[in-house]
């Protein structure tokens, strides 16, 4: 559950929360949601709430409503490595297949020493507009659909550290506990090939998805970090596929690596999915100096 005491402290993010009740409030007013797109074409969600892959947020418009109808969601995704476990749980509302607003809150927890008692907690409100082009109606061209987006990210106390005096990411060296991701992704569908590419352009201070803040000591300014996922449908319900997401290194505490992930994404229908991958997460922080490979399961249910 999101943690009621949280306040995103920033214009944008306030401006965000405004619309995502605005949102609420239009899509009453609509019809039920009438389902009109594709299976799987809504993908599933993102680790930080986003419509996309389960590393990377791609171009695609979270649930499965028409440019006349609307689609909203909920997910909990577990990832659990050697020595890490990270929990994500979240909604989102897909608008006349263009707008999509997501809340989600993330939990990382240490299981050996000496994080074993270690807690970080992370909320984040996304935001997503689709701004070009249309994943399967585009099928006689090269161009892809093409989305723009924001995360206001606010990382609460660190928990479990208090033996050590550290009760806050800034005190492991980032220099922000809040911060905002801003990204463009370009997906393009071949039905013919069964083949779905996606590329995402993230400006980024976050470390660690921004669970150990944002910025440090070695640097404090936006980079540009290039996120890829390739997918292929194996069957109408079935869909495999990899992606990498490349981090940036800001903090001298943490060696911060690379994300990959091989995954299976399962759609029964068009109100359940089920995505399962083998997740690689690089090095986490240098007090645990080993790559963190494990599990990623995730389930989405709406419409």
């Amino acid at each position: 559950m999101l943690n009621t005491r949280t306040t995103l402290n920033l214009g944008p993010a306030l401006m965000a929360a405004c619309m995502l009740a605005s949102a609420g409030t239009q899509a009453r007013d609509l019809p039920m949601p009438d389902r009109g797109r594709l299976l799987a074409t809504g993908g599933v969600k993102q680790i930080e709430g986003a419509g996309g892959g389960g590393l990377t947020p791609w171009a695609t418009i979270t649930g499965y409503g028409s440019e006349d109808s609307y689609g909203v969601n909920a997910h909990i995704t577990q990832v659990s490595t050697q020595d890490y476990r990270l929990r994500t749980a979240g909604i989102a509302i897909g608008i006349a297949d263009r707008l999509e607003m997501s809340l989600s809150t993330q939990q990382f927890t240490g299981s050996q020493a000496p994080l074993d008692k270690l807690e970080l907690n992370q909320d984040t409100l996304g935001i997503k507009l689709r701004i070009a082009g249309d994943l399967v109606s585009d099928q006689d061209s090269w161009q892809p659909q093409v989305a723009v987006g924001a995360m206001f990210k606010r990382n609460l106390a660190v928990k479990g550290l208090e033996a050590l005096g550290i009760t806050s990411v800034k005190q492991l060296g980032a220099m922000d506990e809040h911060g905002i991701d801003y990204y463009v992704s370009a997906t393009r569908l071949d039905l013919d090939h069964s083949l779905l590419l996606n590329v995402t352009l993230r400006m980024t201070k976050a470390n660690q998805m921004g669970l150990l803040g944002f910025g440090g000591d070695k640097g404090n300014q936006y980079k540009l970090q290039p996120e890829i996922s390739l997918a292929y449908l194996l069957t109408r319900k079935l869909v495999g596929g990899v992606e990498y997401r490349s981090k940036p290194r800001n903090l001298g505490v943490d060696k911060e690596k690379a994300y990959y992930d091989a995954f299976l994404a399962w759609f029964p229908n068009k109100q359940f999915s089920l995505t399962l991958a083998y997740v690689n997460l690089g090095d986490i922080t240098i007090f645990n100096p080993k790559t963190q490979r494990g599990w990623y399961l995730s389930l989405q249910v709406g419409n």
